[in-house]
């Protein structure tokens, strides 16, 4: 007979509690019965965590026994801890494999064969489209973030607002090879400055910073790979003057 557990979660119209759909998913993949008790309103929560002295929903018992919330559940069945987001560099990573994936495809579907000239031009361009979207979906965030490092941003704040649309607009450009001569100088500048800041930031003065290149609120510790991508749009901008030339 399978093992019966009961689980007291948090299911109203206008919340439903995530740890307690996971939690609840645990349970059924783990081969247990599960009695499914909803708290469909923040009242009835509230009242719930008061009646039985706990401070989170939800709360799981297995064969009568209290285990406790979702971190408590993962411990029972000899889980690992759900990782707790910290300093990270899996946003960048998967932009760029994303980035790669797709500068990949499109050149195989424009040229018939993979042109590993044409695939890494794609590859910059579509990246820097890709980070500069991040940057724009919160703009102010962002321009919090990017101005504790970029030495023009410290200087003149508005710029740490047109830099994201530099990157954005720069990479659409470059993937048609249009407007170079306007467009490769302006990245060319930006990137060089955000190199030499990231340089004197992070190995000069060894502060320890979070990358505003994923947009506001970001995870990314500011190193290295904030640094390619810099030098990633150096090379970009340089390689098209010389194609212009």
């Amino acid at each position: 007979m399978k093992k019966k557990a009961d689980i007291h979660r948090m299911v109203t119209p206008d919340h439903l509690c995530p740890w307690g759909i996971k939690a609840l998913d645990l349970l059924k993949r783990h081969g247990y019965e599960v009695e499914d008790h909803h708290l469909e309103s923040m009242d009835a929560n509230k009242q719930y965590k008061e009646e039985h002295d706990v401070d989170e929903t939800p709360q799981i018992y297995i064969e009568g026994e209290h285990i406790g919330g979702y971190d408590a559940l993962r411990e029972h069945l000899g889980l690992d801890p759900d990782p707790r987001e910290g300093e990270t560099y899996r946003p960048v990573i998967a932009i760029f494999a994303v980035t790669l994936l797709m500068a990949l495809t499109t050149s195989w579907a424009i040229l018939g064969s993979l042109n590993l000239i044409r695939v890494a031009e794609l590859f910059i361009a579509f990246s820097m489209c890709a980070l500069g979207i991040q940057k724009l979906q919160d703009l102010k965030g962002y321009a919090t973030g990017f101005v504790q490092y970029d030495l023009l941003a410290q200087r003149y704040v508005p710029y740490a607002y047109v830099y994201a649309f530099i990157e954005a607009g720069g990479g659409a450009l470059m993937i048609a090879g249009l407007f170079t001569w306007v467009v490769a100088p302006i990245v060319l500048l930006a990137s060089g400055i955000g190199a030499v800041s990231i340089i004197k930031a992070v190995y000069v003065e060894k502060r320890d910073l979070k990358c505003a290149c994923v947009g506001g609120d970001s995870s990314v510790p500011l190193g290295f790979i904030s640094l390619t991508e810099n030098l990633m749009m150096m090379a970009m901008a340089v390689w098209m003057l010389v194609q212009a030339v």
